[in-house]
């Protein structure tokens, strides 16, 4: 399953997959605020990259909500890991601004350092408990608003899970875009 939309001089990717296998430049983690190995998407890619990527963010001593670290990928196939920490959902308005600043935080991370292309999971949607469609729309309108007006990414892709996940994200991309894909 894959969905494609040209944002500037970008691509913007919505596919079905295991971002553990995701061959761009870079991987974005959603991380525990200690950048340690844990379960979902985070435990997941700290199994595929091997020890060394534990090790290395133990370096960093940790990581806000909203901000991104970046990390070695080790045993991945991409180079680099991008670890962010999203919001535990509240319900409270701050929750928003907190995930559109992963998001944002990670854009500028890659383009800081000169990374091309990158790989999202849907941020916060797992076991931090945010509801996927509005995470969905948060996550589109934040890639889309950065790609306008930034042209060193040239990839973005958003790897979901499931089929319902991709679902929903194809279909607030329409909403976020108010056409049909």
């Amino acid at each position: 399953m894959l969905t494609r939309q040209e944002i500037g001089d970008s691509m913007l990717e919505i596919v079905k997959g295991d971002i553990t296998v995701e061959e761009t430049e870079s991987i974005v983690n959603a991380a525990n605020d200690r950048l340690s190995p844990g379960g979902g998407v985070s435990g997941a890619i700290h199994r595929a990259a091997g020890p060394m990527l534990w090790q290395e963010c133990k370096k960093h001593n940790g990581c806000a909500t909203g901000e991104a670290k970046l990390t070695g990928g080790y045993n991945l196939k991409a180079d680099y890991v991008i670890h962010t920490v999203g919001p535990v959902y509240s319900g409270s308005r701050d929750d928003a601004g907190k995930l559109k600043s992963c998001y944002y935080s990670s854009l500028c991370l890659a383009s800081d350092n000169g990374i091309k292309s990158i790989s999202f999971p849907s941020i916060s949607t797992g076991i931090f408990g945010y509801p996927v469609r509005e995470a969905s729309q948060i996550a589109l309108g934040t890639i889309i608003d950065y790609l306008k007006t930034h042209k060193e990414i040239k990839l973005v892709r958003m790897v979901l899970f499931s089929t319902g996940d991709y679902e929903t994200y194809r279909t607030s991309l329409e909403e976020v875009l108010g056409e049909d894909l």
